[in-house]
């Protein structure tokens, strides 16, 4: 029987090894900074209290499926809709010279309007390169919903970014 010292400190590891690949994905789930590390920083202390129960092997899944859920509950809450004050109007078109910047932020802004599970479907399917059951894992549902869900977020995404300078495949 490992000691809590001992626990801590596996634990600690872990958290510091997967905290900024955690941090990419919640931001991608959630396309805020600030409350991807609200989303961590509240999976990592659910991991902590689930720690002596978790496989060691499965741990990085486990952890994200904690940060999905965590970003689910979010969306629900009526605080995360609220406007934010702001001293600056928003900019409407960036003029960049770097058109990679800009196709980033044009998929970034169409990934913003998908809803919340088709959203995490995509990130966790093509920017985590999970297999549907990997993601099906993840997220807690059917690998028939993560093919679904991927189906109609795609469909969408091409849809929004019809009129954008991003190239969509067929």
């Amino acid at each position: 029987m490992e000691s809590e010292e001992q626990q801590e400190a596996e634990f600690r590891s872990f958290a510091i090894a997967q905290r900024d690949s955690l941090r990419r994905y919640a931001y991608l789930l959630c396309g805020d900074w600030f409350e991807a590390d609200d989303i961590v920083q509240k999976a990592l202390t659910k991991m902590f209290a689930a720690w002596r129960r978790v496989e060691p092997g499965g741990a990085p899944a486990y952890v994200r499926r904690i940060v999905t859920n965590v970003y689910f509950s979010h969306r629900r809450l009526s605080w995360v809709r609220r406007e934010r004050a702001s001293d600056e109007l928003p900019v409407r078109r960036l003029d960049r010279p770097q058109e990679e910047v800009d196709v980033r932020l044009e998929l970034a802004a169409a990934l913003d309007r998908l809803p919340p599970r088709q959203r995490a479907t995509l990130v966790l399917r093509y920017w985590e390169q999970l297999s549907v059951d990997e993601t099906a894992a993840a997220m807690g549902c059917s690998t028939g919903t993560v093919k679904s869900q991927c189906a109609k977020g795609i469909a969408k995404m091409r849809e929004l970014l019809t009129d954008a300078a991003v190239p969509a495949r067929a």
